[in-house]
């Protein structure tokens, strides 16, 4: 199934029952999962570690490099997706409410195009 024929509750429950046939709870802690999140996104970064911007793009055309891509992404998504039930978010709501504050933050009218960050609200 693809993104379009998939819930996120669906992937969450996938992620619980992996976690839950090897009896993983017990280590699936909110702050053991955001540690995990730190180390999977360094190595999807470390993917593009060094290479231009040109030498991206050739990299994207290559099968093994967009299969190494895709794993790491995974990765994070997985550990986000754990953390999420770890800590009884719903993230459908999460995310709609932190675009909304971000649409505030960045009226598009504004910032279309450009990207300046705002001075920090004390």
């Amino acid at each position: 199934m693809n993104d379009s024929q998939t819930t996120v509750a669906a992937l969450k429950q996938v992620m619980n029952d992996f976690v839950a046939a090897r009896q993983w709870h017990k280590f699936h802690r909110v702050d053991h999962l955001a540690k995990a999140i730190s180390v999977e996104a360094a190595e999807l970064l470390e993917l593009f570690l060094w290479l231009s911007p040109a030498e991206v793009d050739v990299k994207m055309t290559d099968a093994a490099f967009r299969q190494a891509l895709s794993d790491e992404l995974a990765d994070v998504m997985t550990f986000l997706l754990s953390l999420a039930h770890a800590a009884n978010i719903d993230v459908a709501t999460a995310v709609r409410e932190k675009m909304a504050r971000n649409a505030a933050k960045y009226p598009a009218e504004k910032y279309q195009g450009v990207y300046e960050r705002p001075l920090k609200q004390e």
